[in-house]
């Protein structure tokens, strides 16, 4: 699962024979970020110990689940982008639209 939030970008994976999920990013704030607001338990930040993802960190399906719970009651904002910018920067909300533009094009293949 890819989970882009205005506090951070995710991929949420549980790894053969692991009980835990692993949640991976390429920013170690991101990370930073969903510990101090949602999953005070996440387990340690690990850098450079897998494929890919520079960052990643353990928490059960319990405790994400209810982080994301937090998460949508948390959604406050009209516009996603405009939120990104306000809370990450401009930076941050223009590699967003990158995002976004690309995924446009899943409305041409339909």
């Amino acid at each position: 699962m890819w989970l882009i939030t205005n506090f951070g970008f995710f991929s949420v994976v549980q790894k053969p024979g692991e009980k835990q999920l692993t949640i991976r990013a390429r920013v170690k704030k991101d990370l930073e970020n969903l510990r101090q607001k949602y999953i005070p338990n996440l387990g340690e930040t690990l850098e450079g110990v897998g494929t890919d993802y520079r960052y990643r960190a353990k928490v059960s399906h319990e405790d994400f689940a209810e982080a994301t719970k937090k998460m949508v009651f948390d959604i406050d904002y009209s516009n996603f982008k405009n939120s990104v910018a306000a809370k990450q920067g401009e930076k941050r909300e223009r590699i967003y639209h990158k995002v976004w533009a690309t995924l446009l094009d899943l409305e041409r293949e339909v």
